[in-house]
């Protein structure tokens, strides 16, 4: 009785699986499930079915799972392989470039990105020593230059002979670095190489600079005390002047100078007057692409200067209070004149005089974007106008020429810093 219904019930177990299966899917199992005798045995054969998939799909999603594992470590190994030999290629590319070729992977650094300074381009820490030995060259050739200037006016046998073995140190050396930067482009020099060169060219520039100190302190001895120049090589942030003289308050001025550069753009800030309270009390600048100006208490006029030519210039500008009436004197010519120029407005007294840089604090917070590059000398200012027949007097060297009676041209009243030096300078020489 009980195997004659279990028959039965496979016969309709199996009627209910292809009825369930309306395609065929290849070969069919019969499966034998015991069901109570009042249950619905296709309901029954249904849920056995889907639960014998389920765990099928469980197990191929398992597998499927384990395979993308190995698969993502195995693309993660190749990933740490490609990027070790990526960084020994830029590691190689940037030492094998020039100062002016782009870095492997980097692009081209565009015009004006980052802060810069000085202007320089980015370069291989080799070139950027090279560059600064020839810039320390260049001011050693021009300290020589003004010990040559100086043999002259006072000749002697023991002079001559010193500044011709000078020059000649300096032309070894010239070459000593002209044949370093060649070796560097054609890709032959080794860090080795690269620090025992640089050393010995380093031992010598600072044995040239020594003996050049000495010779021109014997030439400070000598020199009257008004015949002298105030040099500023480079850009910076840190070389300046400063005259130990403040200013009195003052209802007038006229300031000259003696001025010369070639620095582009702009030639910088000859000289700034700071009071507490006003960076810009008094100020003279030529900044970026602007024309040169000047500053009274922050109020600004242009001024019809040009001066980087690389020639020597004498400058003027006078102003009074009233009105705020101004002129401005190139080489002897007014040209230029205005009025409304901080009107009513005195200099006021006890300040800091800085030549060479901005002042944006009381004596200090200099900009070297700001800084003048180039010559100065025979700065003077006076408490009034000076008239058109005295600024040619100065202009021209004429015996009749005056000395400022605020602020006049003195060695002792002058303090250098941050490597700003001074030279011998006698206008008339140097413009006749």
């Amino acid at each position: 009785m009980l195997a004659g219904r279990a028959v039965r019930t496979c016969a309709l177990l199996a009627l209910c699986l292809l009825g369930s299966r309306a395609q065929d899917f290849g070969p069919t199992r019969f499966i034998c499930t015991s069901v109570p005798v009042d249950a619905d045995m296709c309901a029954a054969s249904v849920a056995a079915g889907g639960a014998e998939e389920l765990r099928s799909n469980v197990l191929q999603l398992r597998e499927t799972v384990l395979q993308q594992k190995e698969t993502i470590l195995s693309q993660k190994e190749t990933i740490r392989e490609l990027t070790t030999k990526l960084g020994r290629c830029e590691s190689q590319s940037t030492l094998d470039a020039g100062p002016g070729e782009a870095r492997s992977g980097g692009g081209r650094k565009q015009p004006g990105s980052g802060k810069n300074t000085m202007g320089d381009l980015s370069r291989t820490p080799a070139a950027e020593t090279l560059s600064q030995l020839g810039q320390t060259l260049q001011s050693l050739k021009t300290r020589l230059e003004n010990l040559e200037q100086y043999s002259r006016l006072n000749s002697s046998s023991q002079t001559n002979s010193l500044k011709d073995l000078l020059q000649s140190k300096i032309d070894d050396l010239e070459r000593q670095v002209l044949s370093r930067v060649n070796t560097l482009e054609e890709g032959k020099g080794g860090p080795k190489n690269d620090t025992e060169e640089r050393a010995k060219i380093e031992s010598a520039l600072t044995s040239l600079h020594q003996r050049i100190s000495e010779l021109e302190k014997g030439q400070r001895d000598n020199r009257p005390g008004d015949k002298f120049q105030l040099t500023f090589p480079l850009r910076t942030n840190y070389m300046y002047a400063k005259v130990k003289k403040s200013l009195p308050e003052m209802y007038a001025f006229t300031v000259c100078m003696w001025l010369k550069s070639s620095a582009a753009p702009g030639v910088g800030t000859p000289f700034s007057y700071a009071v507490p309270g006003q960076a810009n009390e008094l100020v003279l600048i030529e900044w970026g692409n602007n024309p040169m100006e000047i500053l009274i208490n922050d109020k600004v006029a242009k001024l019809p200067f040009v001066i980087n030519d690389g020639k020597w210039h004498h400058i003027c500008v006078t102003w009074t209070t009233r009105d705020g009436v101004w002129e401005a004197y190139q080489d002897g010519t007014q040209g230029g004149n205005g009025e409304n120029l901080a009107p009513y407005h005195p200099i006021k007294p006890q300040g800091v005089l800085v030549l060479g840089q901005e002042q944006d604090t009381l004596g200090g917070g200099f900009d070297a974007t700001q800084a003048f590059v180039g010559e100065l000398a025979h700065f003077n200012i006076w408490d009034r106008k000076l008239t058109p027949g005295e600024v040619y007097n100065l202009a021209t060297c004429s015996s009749k020429a005056l000395s400022g009676n605020v602020i006049a041209w003195a060695e002792s009243q002058i303090e250098i810093f941050g490597g700003a030096t001074k030279w011998t300078f006698e206008a008339c020489r140097q413009i006749n």
